[in-house]
């Protein structure tokens, strides 16, 4: 994917395991595959239930982590919070436990988003007589 993409990414039971108000433990590969989406110059917003001390000790361990998001609980850094509208994140991608079919694993997200999977060419011998049905 060469497009720069703003994706908003979930915290409990996504980034880490739902243990909401603390904190869980990392999914597997999920702060490699949000480091590498930043690499590749991916804005990466936190879209999550918490507020107050909860959502600061999000970012602190999203931080503690590798990962700095471009914004909070908000389409850009400067948004200001106004009551009379909605709170909808502007974003190209969302990746979230409630989706849907629930979460793809970060393995799958990466090959998705980044794309960097090697295509690997097998040729099969085939045998005389040996029908694969």
């Amino acid at each position: 994917m060469t497009d720069r993409l703003t994706i908003a990414v979930d915290f409990d039971g996504t980034i880490v395991e739902d243990q909401y108000p603390k904190i869980g433990k990392p999914k597997l590969f999920a702060f490699e595959t949000l480091r590498k989406l930043q690499e590749n110059g991916h804005r990466l917003i936190l879209w999550t239930y918490r507020n107050g001390k909860t959502l600061d000790d999000a970012v602190a361990f999203c931080k503690q982590n590798g990962i700095q998001f471009y914004a909070v609980n908000k389409s850009f850094p400067e948004e200001k919070f106004d009551p009379t509208y909605s709170r909808k994140i502007n974003a190209d991608v969302f990746i979230d436990d409630r989706n849907i079919g629930g979460l793809l694993e970060w393995g799958q997200v990466y090959q998705q988003l980044i794309g960097e999977e090697k295509k690997i060419t097998q040729t099969k011998k085939k045998k005389k007589g040996w029908f694969p049905f």
